[in-house]
């Protein structure tokens, strides 16, 4: 299959974006939430982190419906996007396919 390398870099970025949201919010909104008695950091990062979140999905859902990735690419991205650190995993996963698919 030839990937859509546009998408895969997008797909990169918006990883990058997500997982770094999540630890923005388990590092900084969370401690901020139950050290320093603000819960309104959670409220704001963690809206902020489910709407990446949803939106890193999208994109693997619409990647797999415009045929620009594998299934199993698709469900990998999800996958990875549930778990914390995943994004990053993925995303390594998707630099390599750059580089072997020049």
């Amino acid at each position: 299959m030839k990937y859509n390398r546009t998408f895969i870099i997008f797909l990169i970025w918006a990883g990058i974006i997500e997982g770094i949201s999540t630890l923005g919010l388990f590092f900084v909104a969370m401690p901020m939430k139950y050290y320093y008695d603000t819960p309104e950091a959670v409220k704001i990062a963690g809206m902020t982190h489910g709407f990446l979140f949803l939106g890193l999905v999208a994109m693997f859902i619409i990647g797999k419906s415009q045929n620009l990735i594998t299934t199993r690419m698709m469900w990998g991205g999800i996958v990875g996007a549930i778990l914390p650190f995943g994004p990053f995993v993925v995303d390594v996963k998707l630099y390599k396919l750059l580089q072997t698919k020049k």
